[in-house]
């Protein structure tokens, strides 16, 4: 049994980490292998207008905020800055092995991995 709320959120939050990691990548593995560039469809849909270039724009901002967050993180250290450029290009796949990685290197502190 886990010892205190803590260890449940942290276990929570590698358990989604691997759960995200996965699934984008069965699902991303074929989209990239029919259609490896991704930008005009993407800028398309947000020129074009409608629903989809509406979701679109909301992820690049979501994307924009997941860089921000992993460079401040860093403290704009260079390598937070690399970083944060993968953030942003590499979206949840990303994101989601990064802070698996860093519960670890946090000690399973969940303020530790959040704030840095």
């Amino acid at each position: 049994m886990l010892g205190h709320p803590g260890e449940t959120a942290m276990l929570i939050i590698r358990l989604l980490c691997v759960v995200i990691f996965a699934s984008l990548t069965i699902y991303t593995a074929p989209v990239l292998m029919a259609e490896p560039n991704l930008f005009p469809a993407f800028f398309g849909a947000v020129s074009g207008g409608g629903w989809q270039g509406q979701f679109n724009l909301d992820f690049m901002f979501m994307l924009t905020l997941s860089g921000l967050y992993i460079g401040w993180r860093h403290r704009g250290s260079p390598a937070g800055l690399a970083l944060a450029v993968v953030a942003f290009l590499g979206g949840a796949m990303f994101l989601s092995v990064y802070l698996f990685v860093q519960s670890f290197r946090c000690e399973g502190d969940v303020r530790k991995l959040l704030v840095g």
